[in-house]
């Protein structure tokens, strides 16, 4: 992904948990997120379940797909610049225009993080998965959610799926195998540290967790 996450969010989440190990775990999940996610679009074919609170008793209107798509990107213009706060208006005019902009779901999903409203980062990351199943981006924020409340089985599940979705994301590995150290799980937690390794030789997070597991 090429936006990295805006540093004051990231600053902010690095203290989302008093165990050390979690913050890592979130510093390290989102410090290569974005804002836009490029072809993270919904696909109008697929069975679509609406965000929960958004509107759903009239068809979204194509001049409301059009404004809430302008709105989108003035969001995640506003969120790169660390302007989360106005963002974070933008992102909501735009999930009431069209609450199957599933990068507007994202985006706001990233600040609710940001701001440890982990709840509605969570209804955010599921209703944005939902529209596109097989992107790992989502479920790679919502496992980061998961692992901040403590819920580290909910976040290893979303981190299976991540890494089928998206084998060559080291983001993903690093955090999976995190995420599998918490649980004990020594030997999925080496197996996903030694993948992040070989995709990113130098990643000093996994490096680190490899040889806390004996790998």
């Amino acid at each position: 992904m090429a936006s990295p996450f805006p540093e004051r969010i990231l600053a902010r989440t690095r203290h989302v948990c008093q165990r050390p190990l979690v913050a890592v775990m979130v510093g390290i999940a989102l410090s290569g997120c974005s804002f836009d996610l490029g072809s993270l679009m919904p696909e109008k074919d697929k069975p679509q379940e609406a965000p929960k609170a958004a509107p759903t008793d009239s068809a979204v209107s194509a001049g409301n797909v059009s404004e809430a798509q302008a709105h989108t990107a003035k969001a995640q213009a506003l969120a790169k610049a660390g302007e989360t706060s106005t963002a974070l208006d933008e992102f909501n005019r735009a999930v009431a225009l069209d609450p199957y902009n599933a990068q507007a779901l994202y985006g706001r999903a990233l600040i609710y993080q940001g701001n440890n409203q982990h709840d509605f980062a969570i209804a955010d990351f599921s209703a944005a998965s939902g529209l596109n199943p097989q992107k790992a981006e989502p479920l790679l924020g919502r496992a980061v959610s998961y692992l901040a409340l403590g819920k580290v089985r909910e976040a290893a599940a979303d981190l299976d799926e991540a890494s089928e979705a998206d084998p060559h994301n080291v983001q993903v590995w690093t955090t999976r195998g995190q995420a599998y150290e918490r649980l004990g799980d020594k030997a999925k937690a080496a197996a996903s540290y030694t993948k992040a390794v070989a995709l990113r030789p130098r990643d000093d997070a996994a490096r680190s967790g490899l040889a806390r597991v004996g790998g």
